[in-house]
Formats: structure tokens, C-alpha cells, sequence
């Protein structure tokens, strides 16, 4: 878990505008993929991760198929109401790791 120093760099912090908003707020994103805390972070994903995804899989939803599949089964249920209220939120921070020159090069 000891940084490799000739790999590691500090954080990169920069913005992405959110341009489909009023006044174009931005998002803040710290790129951290060379850090010097990166392999103690995959160490922690690699024991946290089986027990996080064993817990959340019944209320996860990954992309928009699966959120189409979780609606019907839903409404097959007979609880997808016309009064049913439905709440999206953003998560902040869940691994950012961005290859700064991958990023470029894309």
C-alpha cells in the first residue's frame, strides 16, 4: 500500500459546467487517480465493496434499462399510482478517477 513515487501526483482539482442549468453553476470534480492514497482506497473498495453491493442490490439501479425493469415490476405490483412521487438526487464524490491524459486524448 506504499505510494509509488515515481507515479504519484497531487490532486486535480477542476469544473465542469452544468450548461442545461440557469446561470451555469459548476460541478466541482478532484481528479485523484495517482495520489498517494489511491492504493489504500482499492485496498478499503476491494474489502467495503462485496458488503455494499450485497446490501444495496435490491434498491440499486444502474442505468435507465434497469430503472424501465424496476418500474414495470413495480406497477405489476399494482403500487405505481398516479399520485406515486418519485425523487432523483446526484451522488457527489463516488469514485472521480479520471486519467488526466486519457481524458485529454478522448
Amino acid at each position: 500500500m506504499m505510494p509509488d513515487r515515481t507515479n504519484c501526483e497531487l490532486a486535480h482539482l477542476y469544473f465542469n459546467p452544468k450548461t442545461h442549468k440557469d446561470g451555469i453553476p459548476v460541478r466541482p470534480i478532484e481528479s485523484t487517480i495517482h495520489a498517494s492514497t489511491t492504493k489504500i482506497s482499492k485496498f478499503l473498495d476491494k474489502i467495503l465493496r462485496p458488503i455494499f453491493d450485497d446490501k444495496c442490490k435490491d434498491t440499486t439501479i444502474i442505468d435507465g434499462a434497469s430503472l424501465i425493469t424496476e418500474l414495470s415490476k413495480y406497477n405489476k405490483k399494482g403500487l405505481l399510482k398516479p399520485t406515486t412521487l418519485f425523487c432523483t438526487f446526484d451522488i457527489r464524490n463516488l469514485y472521480t478517477m479520471l486519467p488526466q491524459e486519457e481524458t485529454l486524448d478522448i
